[in-house]
């Protein structure tokens, strides 16, 4: 039995390695993010909803800020890890700071979201870095207007630069 199961995870290790090739990021390191803020690689993100009047206004917006030294440019993809589909949320951008506003209705069609960061000019074709998100974390706080939105990610921002636990 316990063979058996050291042979499955060998077979899932092998395949996963294979699909991150496949998608071409076999060079990429993956982070999975998993809470409303990430601070770490560089990198600080964080993620709040905006209510909208119905839910189909309902935005989730991703504030990024990235180390210019370490990180030229970046993007975000929406994927579907079912039908292998992609959407690109945000081109490729240079710079070090982003921010995105998605439909939260779109998380049911694309639940995988990667922000995606290039160590070098915009001809590589692997980022150096991926952090991926599986679905808008449970903790994401939701705000009512702009102001309190606006606010609150630049706090988050800042205390994932510092270091800082909320």
């Amino acid at each position: 039995m316990i063979i058996r199961v050291a042979e499955t995870v060998a077979c899932l290790c092998w395949c996963w390695s294979g699909a991150g090739a496949a998608n071409g990021q076999a060079n990429a390191r993956e982070v999975h993010g998993s809470g409303e803020a990430y601070g770490g690689s560089g990198v600080s993100i964080a993620w709040a909803v905006l209510r909208g009047a119905s839910e189909s206004s309902t935005l989730v917006v991703l504030r990024v800020a990235a180390d210019p030294t370490a990180y030229t440019s970046m993007d975000l993809v929406g994927r579907n890890p079912f039908t292998q589909s992609q959407r690109q949320i945000l081109p490729r951008t240079v710079g070090n700071r982003i921010e995105a506003r998605i439909a939260r209705a779109d998380f049911a069609n694309f639940p995988r979201t990667e922000l995606r960061f290039w160590a070098s000019s915009p001809a590589t074709d692997a980022p150096a870095l991926v952090v991926y998100y599986l679905g808008v974390p449970d903790t994401t706080p939701e705000f009512a207007n702009e102001a309190a939105l606006d606010a609150y990610l630049a706090d988050r921002i800042e205390r994932t630069r510092a270091g800082k636990s909320p």
